[in-house]
């Protein structure tokens, strides 16, 4: 089977490894089909790493036999597939110190975490962070992220990812099974909150209110319009950008980003990660290989 990513100059990438996000399944539900509609039937899975086979008529810089990672158009046909069209503008070269099928739990993940962190939160050293949802890919990025640009970390986890969370870095990591994130920062205020999990809207608003006036709210799930007290919120749709990726693979070969992969699986058995991801069992960051 063959995706085409995308009407811009491509390169034709043989597949070695994607991974799921839970916005595939989202996608796939019809939960995003006013901000991301699909035509269907629809080839999923934004994240690819391959081997470039061919190269598009005008290309430079790439050439057959290049191993490359990119994060695929979100409504573009995507990588559970054996070949994928990729556009040329959005690839970049994969990390040379991990396996090339791993190099897929980078982009869209990394790229999120990056942008919610410096595009859109502007975090500095000395600022205080708490990323809610750090147990995920987006949170394992953002914590380490965040500890490099010197801030002080506030991580949220559940049991199973305190040890990675404290391997990252983090100042302090609340296991919310056993504490809830409220009664655990209760008093306190941050320069950024980085909400990362799936909150009500009543959640939401309660996680806005531990922000420091003037500060900033980024979230991958909606927030207010308007929360007072000079608060910015954001809501974060991560995009393609080849240069921000670039740096991610330059940290993670300097060893100054940790990709983490909890289970490696064939691309056949799909379907059972969307109902194990739906049904909150799956393990954490999954690669898919085509064979």
């Amino acid at each position: 089977m063959v995706a085409d990513a995308g009407h811009d100059v491509a390169e034709m990438v043989q597949v070695a490894g994607t991974s799921f996000n839970p916005v595939d399944a989202a996608i796939r539900a019809g939960f995003l089909r006013e901000v991301f509609p699909v035509a269907f039937p629809h080839i999923p899975n934004i994240d690819v790493a391959g081997v470039i086979t061919e190269v598009g008529e005008g290309v430079s810089g790439w050439q057959a036999g290049d191993a490359v990672v990119a994060f695929l158009p979100m409504t573009a046909p995507g990588a559970a597939a054996e070949y994928v069209s990729v556009p040329a503008v959005i690839l970049a070269a994969v990390p040379r110190t991990v396996d090339l099928a791993d190099a897929a739990a980078l982009p869209s993940a990394g790229l999120t975490a990056w942008q919610a962190l410096f595009e859109h939160a502007e975090v500095k050293a000395g600022r205080s962070v708490l990323v809610n949802g750090a147990g995920g890919a987006v949170g394992g990025y953002a914590v380490q992220l965040a500890k490099r640009a010197g801030a002080g970390v506030t991580a949220t986890a559940g049991a199973r990812s305190l040890d990675r969370i404290r391997f990252y870095g983090a100042d302090r990591i609340i296991d919310y099974t056993s504490t809830p994130v409220l009664e655990a920062v209760a008093g306190q205020r941050f320069d950024v909150v980085l909400n990362l999990a799936p909150t009500s809207p009543q959640e939401t608003a309660r996680l806005v209110d531990l922000v420091a006036d003037g500060a900033v709210f980024v979230s991958t799930t909606p927030g207010p319009d308007d929360a007072g007290r000079g608060v910015r919120t954001v809501r974060v749709f991560a995009r393609s950008d080849a240069a921000q990726l670039t740096e991610l693979v330059t940290r993670v070969d300097a060893g100054e980003l940790k990709i983490e992969v909890a289970e490696r699986r064939p691309l056949a058995d799909l379907a059972a990660v969307h109902d194990e991801a739906t049904a909150g069992r799956l393990a954490g960051k999954t690669i898919l290989t085509p064979s």
